[in-house]
């Protein structure tokens, strides 16, 4: 029990690492704290420092759960713990302890953890976020189309209950972070953004 809890705790200070203001810091960027949405995830560092800032971002990022999971179900941790490790790191990166509990949107990590868990539905919804993106332009809508899609994809393709549980849950916080971006999404106000231009 003790090592499964540490490898929560663990997770929660993996997730909390803010890569995308680590990154911008290493390369002399702007604080993507201070600039466009304010947010120190993939899509605002890449639209306020560049392509190569906001793919180091990415990796750090989607890397950080993946890493999480991936070495849970290495080690042999039990099903559950793996799950708990999963949403946990996903919360770090949220509520960040290193930013005030302030944090990014969860995407990246969530895809990555997920990836971590399995790596089929990880692929899938990276593939209909890019695919959203590419079609709409708008990074928020892809990730809320993907991780709208996830709780079936859990379903259909492993009929686990204590995974649906866990994708809802993972839904559930992509979508709280995603609210002001839902009302501009609503009234035409987002902004778009274009994966191979920028």
């Amino acid at each position: 029990m003790e090592l499964y809890l540490l490898g929560v705790v663990g997770a929660y200070f993996l997730g909390s690492i803010p890569f995308g203001l680590v990154i911008s810091r290493i390369f002399g960027a702007n604080d993507p704290r201070t600039h466009g949405s304010h947010n120190i995830g993939f899509t605002n560092v890449l639209r306020v420092s560049g392509k190569k800032i906001g793919i180091f971002t990415l990796i750090g990022d989607l890397g950080k759960g993946t890493v999480a999971t991936g070495i849970a179900g290495f080690v042999g941790f039990p099903w559950l713990w793996i799950l708990v490790i999963g949403f946990t790191v996903i919360l770090g990166h949220v509520f960040s302890i290193f930013l005030g509990f302030k944090g990014g949107k969860g995407v990246a990590t969530a895809l990555g953890a997920i990836i971590g868990i399995h790596p089929l539905i990880g692929s899938l919804l990276v593939a209909v976020w890019i695919g959203a993106v590419l079609v709409f332009g708008y990074s928020s809508g892809g990730a809320l189309l993907a991780f709208s899609v996830l709780p079936f994809l859990v379903y259909f393709l492993t009929y686990d209950f204590y995974f649906c549980l866990f994708a809802f849950g993972v839904s559930a916080v992509i979508f709280f972070c995603h609210k002001e971006n839902i009302l501009r999404l609503s009234q035409g106000t987002e902004s778009k953004m274009r994966l191979f231009s920028i």
